[in-house]
Parts: structure tokens; C-alpha cells; sequence
């Protein structure tokens, strides 16, 4: 049954991403309540209840849902027993099944093995000796820890084995995917939206740059080959009707020199390398969502401009001198969209800057040339 404008959605999760699609959901109509636990979040704003909670609080998910016709997430790192209370009270989307695999690493590349989607070689280590023991077979990899550490946090390099030592060190000494490093061409990533009914619409091809494990920029779409943006469309597609999530599914892509695509990791929520769809796409990624869990029509995610964003982190700030943002607005076309975040730490994600052009390389220089004059 879908949930007409009008309604209440609720958010586990009141980040910039849970503020972004709460915006697209006021702008539909709708009503919006957030549960988080910093008193603080982005998403307070623009939310109409705040519940200030813990992700694995139970009582205050199902506070949270008693009210709401739908509830969604903005991060996929909410305890089961919190979205199995919240799905008591109302339709929790995506599902507590399709969640649970993904927020854990191990589990979610031992899914996408056994379910036969392509991947690079891993492991998974229990200690420093298992670790150890992945690097020698794996050669060259990285260790990530199996829950959070987005961002680059919690994840680890090694050259050799004998790095096993220093790594379980850097990763706080916990469960990790050992992933073997790969001669990587392209990242890309690809994003669907998905109704209860399983009716899918699928976004253009994004292109990646991380630097030290963050999201420097994006663009949309990928400069690939037709061929290798619908192989990347349907394996994301694919994915989603195996998991049955209904709202987004973000799919990190490695496509490497030899032009095969292997699955980096899922994200069951809006993607930080979708933001350009604000602009470009005839659909944002943020309304898409409240479309998706309220089984309302899909939008098309057709490309009206090829469009670029440029993260904005908090070393930006340094000093407690803001950037000069008057400046950067200079650049025609550029846009600012900051996230209300009140303490800027580096590292941390404060806000970004899109343009369009008449390419993706073109926009991606626009907000380049911005991002200099910061």
C-alpha cells in the first residue's frame, strides 16, 4: 500500500544524507520525524520530531515508527532488533533482511559470492595470525574492518604479510575482509531505485576519485562505453532483486584494465557519488527514495546535463576560519550545498559543490576551479 503526500516518513539516521532526502520528501509533502543519537544532526533542521537515540535503541525505533507510514535509513548501520521493532509498527524499507547483509562486510561478500556476483579475491581474518596468513596468500591487499569504518576509517594497507602486524594495530584489532589490491582502471558506481512491486528504474553511471580511502569527486555520467555502463546498470539490478530492496541501492564498481566489472560494496541508501543527480538528472537520488518506500511512481533518472560534485571536508576549516565560499560561487554554474553541521573536523564530509557542463569532464572542472578558490 503506498503512502500518499501528505503522510510521515521516518528516518533511522539524520545525517546529510537522511537531511538531503528529507528535503526532497517536505518538497513532496510529506511529513518527516528522525531518529539519531547526536542531538545535532543535519537532519533536525527539517524534520518535524527528532528522537535522539541510539541506532540498537529498540523502544525509540518503534517510538519513531509508531508514528510514521514508512520508515527508511540514510545508514545502513542500524541493529536488527531496532529495525525489526520499527517494522512492527510500520513498513520499514528497505527490509531488516537486505540491511543485516549488507552492514557487515564478511557477511556481505560471503552473499555476493555464494549468490555468484563478480568479485576480486578476499578472505576473512579473525586475528593478527589469520590476517597474517590472507596476506601471504593474497599478496598485496587491504584490510577492512567488517562494520563502519567508512570514509577510509578502520581500513588498512599491506604490502607484504609482514605488515599483518601493524594493520591489525590500525584497524583496532578487529574482524576484518582482507581484500586483495587489483589493477584498477575506473571506479564507478551504479544506482537503482526499486518499488515493493519490484518495479526498478536505474540512474546513468557514476565515476569515483577517493583520496586516503574519502570521496574527492564525482561525475555523471562515467566516461565509459555503452557496453560497460549497462553491464554495471544490470549487475546493480540484479543485486537489488536478489537482496528485494525496495528504496536505493548504491553498488561500488572496480573496473579493471582487462574490462571486467567486480563489486567493491552495496550501499542501501543514497551514495555520496549520486549527488550530482541534484542537478543533472531528471530525478535527484533523495526524492527517488521517498518515491521508492512510498511506492509512489518512479521518476525518470534520465540525464538532462552531465553533472560533477567536489566533497568539502572539514580541513577546510582550518584555523576556525570558514572557506571563502563568496569566491567559489564566482564560478558560473557552481553551486554550494552545505550539510549544518555545526563542528568542522578533518575528515569529516561538511558539504559539496556541483556544476553541469556540456561534458562530465567539463563539470568536474568547474567544480575543480571552485573547490582551488576555497
Amino acid at each position: 500500500m503506498s503512502l500518499a503526500p501528505g503522510g510521515t516518513i521516518g528516518f533511522l539516521g539524520g545525517g546529510q544524507l537522511g537531511r538531503m532526502a528529507a528535503m526532497a520528501a517536505r518538497s513532496l509533502g510529506y511529513d518527516v520525524q528522525v531518529l539519531d543519537p547526536d542531538p545535532a544532526c543535519p537532519a533536525r533542521a527539517v524534520a518535524s520530531r527528532t528522537i535522539t537515540a541510539a541506532f540498537d535503541d529498540a523502544d525509540a525505533a518503534a517510538s519513531l515508527a509508531r508514528e510514521c507510514g514508512v520508515v527508511t535509513l540514510e545508514i545502513e548501520q542500524i541493529a536488527a532488533g531496532s529495525l525489526e521493532a520499527a517494522g512492527r509498527h510500520a513498513p520499514v524499507r528497505p527490509g531488516a533482511s537486505a540491511v543485516v547483509t549488507i552492514q557487515d562486510r564478511a557477511r556481505q561478500k560471503q552473499w555476493l559470492r555464494d549468490a555468484g556476483f563478480p568479485l576480486g579475491p578476499f578472505a576473512v581474518a579473525e586475528s593478527e595470525a589469520e590476517l597474517r596468513a590472507a596476506a601471504s596468500e593474497l599478496g598485496a591487499c587491504v584490510a577492512k574492518s567488517t562494520r563502519g569504518g567508512y570514509d577510509g576509517r578502520g581500513q588498512a594497507r599491506l604490502a607484504t604479510a609482514d605488515d599483518a602486524a601493524a594493520a591489525w594495530r590500525a584497524i583496532g584489532g578487529r574482524r576484518c575482509v582482507v581484500e586483495q589490491w587489483l589493477p584498477i582502471e575506473r571506479e564507478i558506481s551504479a544506482l537503482v531505485s526499486r518499488r515493493p512491486s519490484g518495479e526498478c528504474v536505474l540512474f546513468p553511471v557514476a565515476q569515483n576519485h577517493h583520496d586516503a580511502g574519502v570521496l574527492t569527486w564525482s561525475m555523471t555520467p562515467a566516461p565509459v562505453t555503452a557496453a560497460v555502463a549497462d553491464a554495471a546498470r544490470e549487475l546493480a539490478r540484479a543485486i537489488a532483486e536478489a537482496l528485494d530492496v525496495v528504496g536505493l541501492l548504491a553498488v561500488e564498481i572496480f573496473l579493471l584494465g582487462d574490462g571486467r566489472l567486480l563489486v567493491n560494496e552495496l550501499a542501501p541508501r543514497p551514495h555520496n557519488t549520486f549527488h550530482a543527480t541534484e542537478r543533472a538528472c531528471e530525478t535527484s537520488q533523495f526524492e527517488q527514495l521517498v518515491r521508492a518506500v512510498c511506492d509512489l511512481p518512479l521518476g525518470s533518472p534520465a540525464l538532462v546535463r552531465p553533472g560533477a560534485i567536489v566533497n568539502l571536508l572539514g580541513d577546510l576549516w582550518a584555523g576556525g576560519r570558514p572557506p571563502a565560499f563568496a569566491r567559489a560561487l564566482e564560478v558560473p554554474g557552481v553551486r554550494l550545498h552545505l550539510y549544518g553541521k555545526a563542528e568542522a573536523r578533518p575528515g569529516r564530509k561538511m558539504g559539496h559543490l556541483s556544476a553541469l557542463g556540456e561534458s562530465a569532464d567539463a563539470a568536474r572542472a568547474l567544480v575543480q576551479e571552485a573547490y582551488r578558490r576555497l
